[in-house]
Order: C-alpha cells, then sequence, then structure tokens
C-alpha cells in the first residue's frame, strides 16, 4: 500500500505538465491562425483597392471613348465603400497620354494604376492600352 501513494504524487504531477503542454500548443495554434486571418484581411482591402483603382481607370475610358481632349479627371470619387482620383497626362496635344488612378479602399489601403494608352481618331474614340501599370 505504501507504494502506491508514492504513485500518485508522480502521475498528478505528469497530468499537470501534459495539460500546461498542450495548453501552450493550442495556444501557439490559435496565434498563428489570428495572423494568417489578418494576413488575408490584409490581401482582400488590397485587392479591393485595386480594383476601385481599377474602376477609375475604366472611368476614364469612357469619358475618353465620348470625347478624346477630356481631361477633367476625378477627383475622390466614391466607388465601393471607397473612393479613386483620376488624372490624365499630358492634359492635351500629346499622342501619348497616361490615366492615373489612385484607388482607396474602405479601410484605406492604396492601390495606383496607370494607362499608358493611344486613341483612335474617330468617335467614338477606340482606346488601345500600350503599358499598364500596377503600384509602381
Amino acid at each position: 500500500m505504501e507504494n502506491t501513494r508514492k504513485n500518485n504524487g508522480s502521475v498528478l504531477l505528469m497530468v499537470v505538465f501534459t495539460i500546461a503542454l498542450l495548453t501552450a500548443f493550442v495556444v501557439g495554434m490559435l496565434e498563428m491562425n489570428t495572423e494568417q486571418i489578418q494576413i488575408m484581411r490584409n490581401e482582400i482591402f488590397a485587392a479591393q483597392a485595386l480594383a476601385i483603382a481599377e474602376a477609375g481607370i475604366a472611368d476614364a475610358f469612357g469619358e475618353i471613348r465620348n470625347d478624346s481632349s477630356w481631361n477633367a479627371g476625378f477627383n475622390n470619387k466614391s466607388f465601393g465603400g471607397g473612393s479613386y482620383i483620376v488624372s490624365r497626362y499630358p492634359l492635351t496635344g500629346s499622342s501619348d497620354p497616361n490615366i492615373i488612378s489612385e484607388g482607396t479602399s474602405p479601410q484605406g489601403y492604396k492601390a495606383k494604376v496607370q494607362a499608358d494608352i493611344t486613341i483612335g481618331s474617330t468617335s467614338p474614340y477606340v482606346i488601345r492600352v500600350d503599358q499598364l501599370r500596377i503600384n509602381e
């Protein structure tokens, strides 16, 4: 009987140690999952900002299709909960205009799209994208 009492204390110590190890493992896994979720959110918000910037480019193309000399741009035009700013450079008289759109997601993430374009000579004006740069 005396032998049984000595083993009871060591078994309890091993159980407590095992529970502590399992708790540390579970906490570590939860922390890794939380970080992965935040990384995914950041990617979603960045993609949302890029989509908003691309919407600004599409909006500018629509204006240019109607009027090839359009250069008014857009300033903080709302789209999808965010907004975009669109500029055209050089403003007029060049055969190689650039359209620059900067999109901001509702969470404040930013993206920039620049399109070097060539505009056709007859209305509705055909637009050819010669080069497209993203987040440069």
